[in-house]
């Protein structure tokens, strides 16, 4: 019969990582041979460790719960290799401290071997870049100038001083890991780290270049084209690959992202990919029509006023919007007209306006047609 691993450690099936650790940590204390000298204690200390080797370790309890077994080709097994005598425990060892060791970074943990570090890529970077308008809805050539770092030209980003500086690292034999063997309540165990001497490269150097100083990389300005496309807005970012940090010992180039900021416009307002315009026309524009001029983005363009338009009418301009960065076509332009009421009138034209009111009675003032309406729904 399957054992019940976790039956075992107290745990329900769905127990999380730290749950489990708590309950080892619990019951390690408790059943240990050289803390508790009960008949049966020794038994118990093993099985509650090899329920821990196999719930510890997400790939074999993987294996346990779909097969009830955490067994491997060969008989390598939970609890296989175990060796709990002569470990000298007390009841200040942190258990805890035990499970992460065993069971992080792999199958039982101590297995679990460290990489010799290779090239790295270089970071990403981020410029933010303001714009007009104008720029935003026509597309356009800039030239940026940013700080980054950038393969040391003299040492081509080996750092050293020259090729024959550079050796095999004593410590770890040019591997660039370090292998050591300890003494836990479960054998002897073999753990991989980094080399310090080293930092995983598994070369020193012995004479570093003088002008990175053995960082193989140097900060410089550089100076960027960005290629603004028609139709960008606040927020559109752009990355422009290759164009970040160089990267360390020969890893490749980061990219560099490019975020647009499109500052307000003093005349047109942008929506979406429509731009809206207020037009201040004049009274006798407005009742006669016209055909007046009116700023588009690209310069200007001709609106007909139709006879009788009221004050803050909306016109459409088909096609003098801003262009989809993303497919064909154009948005609009929207035309807001205002009618202006003129000032400093003369006698004399007063009197004509009083005469011209005179003539056309209440067809001038609107004000009767909405009082009417307003008596209509309240009486």
């Amino acid at each position: 019969m399957a054992k019940d691993y976790y039956k075992m450690l107290g745990v329900e099936k769905n127990a999380s990582r730290d749950e489990i650790k708590k309950a080892y940590k619990r019951l390690a204390k408790k059943f240990h041979p050289d803390i508790n000298k009960e008949l049966g204690a020794a038994e118990k200390f093993k099985e509650i460790n090899e329920a821990a080797a196999v719930l510890g370790d997400d790939q074999k309890r993987a294996q346990y719960d779909q097969f009830g077994t955490a067994e491997f080709p060969g008989g390598f097994g939970p609890g296989a290799g175990f060796d709990f005598s002569g470990f000298d425990f007390n009841k200040e060892f942190d258990f805890g401290d035990l499970f992460e060791s065993l069971f992080a970074g792999g199958p039982f943990g101590g297995f679990g071997q460290s990489r010799r570090r290779g090239p790295r890529r270089g970071a990403d970077l981020r410029y933010d870049m303001e714009i007009d308008l104008e720029d935003a809805v026509t597309g356009s050539e800039k030239h940026i100038t940013i700080p980054r770092y950038e393969t040391c030209g003299k040492c081509r980003g080996t750092g050293a001083e020259s090729d024959s500086a550079i050796r095999r690292c004593p410590d770890c034999n040019g591997s660039g890991v370090v292998t050591r063997t300890q003494r836990t309540p479960f054998g002897m165990f073999q753990t991989s780290s980094t080399c310090r001497n080293c930092h995983g490269d598994g070369k020193v150097i012995e004479e570093k270049c003088p002008i990175c100083h053995g960082t193989g990389r140097v900060e410089e300005e550089r100076k960027i084209k960005v290629d603004l496309p028609a139709g960008v807005e606040t927020g559109t970012t752009l990355r422009l690959s290759g164009q970040g940090e160089a990267g360390e010992k020969g890893g490749r180039q980061g990219d560099l992202y490019v975020v647009v900021h499109v500052n307000p416009h003093n005349v047109f307002e942008r929506r979406g990919n429509d731009i809206h315009v207020e037009v201040p026309i004049s009274f006798v524009t407005a009742v006669l029509g016209d055909t007046i001029e009116v700023p588009t983005i690209d310069g200007k363009a001709k609106l007909k006023i139709p006879a009788a338009t009221q004050s803050n009418t909306l016109f459409k301009m088909n096609g003098k919007g801003v262009p989809y960065i993303r497919g064909s076509g154009t948005g609009d332009q929207y035309v807001r007209v205002v009618v202006h009421t003129p000032e400093n009138l003369s006698v004399k034209q007063k009197e004509s306006l009083k005469v011209f009111a005179k003539s056309m009675g209440d067809k001038i003032s609107p004000q009767k047609s909405f009082l009417d309406k307003v008596k209509e729904k309240f009486v």
